[in-house]
């Protein structure tokens, strides 16, 4: 039974696999839990519900803004937010259920966060321990209203001494084709309606900075063949960003027909 009022907050999109695996998850530390879905066309809305969800539907609007809805709709001041595939470890669930909320003198708390390609947890390349502040008092912070790669930020926070679970990528296909697919075009139009500009050279210089830091500095090359293509993958992030970006500015045609609205 949770110790705290907690409201568990989790934004969706097409997440029939793992919304309910979170829920249950959350249950273990919070009192109430909210979703807002952006228009799932699986059964990712009907089953967070049948988990005794609060579920709103909303266009996806970027990642902080998403998350920052599900603020206009807990009771609690106390929030936890989980990504669908991400989960507590049983030690973070006895951290959070050990902590009195009512009493506390920080804004928010911070977790580690484990990164996993299939079942192999990827400790180099940046990937942990990847400190994120989950649980926050959002009368005090939220997320940046930005629309990708959103954080909580806080001065006054406290770590714990717990990890929880993130199952980033099935398989090692999937880190090259969700970075192709989603992110870089995602990246593009966002750099695009905020006026960033960039030249012939920006594709390949971002790129190779980006595998640099990856595989040297980030240690990846000590990551085997995951952190090669970690380091790979972010490259090609990079790079097709730039080159997506330039494209919007250079062809009409490419231009015409991309909905700079739509970020999933």
């Amino acid at each position: 039974m949770p110790k705290n009022a907690i409201s568990g907050i989790v934004i969706t999109f097409n997440e029939e696999k793992n919304i309910e695996e979170c829920l249950n998850n959350l249950k273990e530390v919070c009192n109430e839990l909210v979703v807002v879905d952006s228009n799932s066309t699986d059964n990712t809305r009907a089953i967070a519900e049948r988990c005794g969800a609060k579920v709103v539907t909303h266009p996806y609007i970027g990642d902080g803004l998403q998350k920052n809805l599900c603020l206009e709709h807990v009771t609690n001041k106390w929030v936890l937010s989980l990504d669908a595939d991400e989960r507590l470890t049983p030690e973070m669930i006895e951290a959070i259920n050990n902590l009195d909320l009512a009493n506390s003198s920080f804004e928010g708390y911070a977790f580690r966060r484990r990164n996993y390609i299939g079942s192999r947890w990827i400790k180099r390349c940046g990937w942990y321990p990847d400190w994120l502040i989950r649980l926050y008092n959002h009368d005090k912070i939220k997320f940046k209203e930005v629309r990708e790669h959103a954080s909580v930020v806080s001065n006054n926070y406290q770590k714990l001494n717990a990890d929880i679970i993130h199952f980033t990528y099935p398989s090692v296909d999937q880190l090259f084709a969700k970075t192709g697919r989603n992110f870089s075009y995602r990246g593009a139009k966002i750099m695009y309606q905020k006026g960033k500009k960039c030249s012939s050279f920006s594709p390949i210089l971002h790129g190779v900075n980006a595998f640099i830091r990856k595989y040297f500095f980030k240690l990846g090359f000590l990551g085997g063949l995951d952190g090669l293509s970690i380091s790979l993958s972010t490259a090609m992030h990079s790079y097709l960003k730039y080159a997506l970006l330039l494209e919007l500015y250079r062809d009409e045609k490419v231009r015409k027909n991309t909905d700079l609205n739509k970020y999933n």
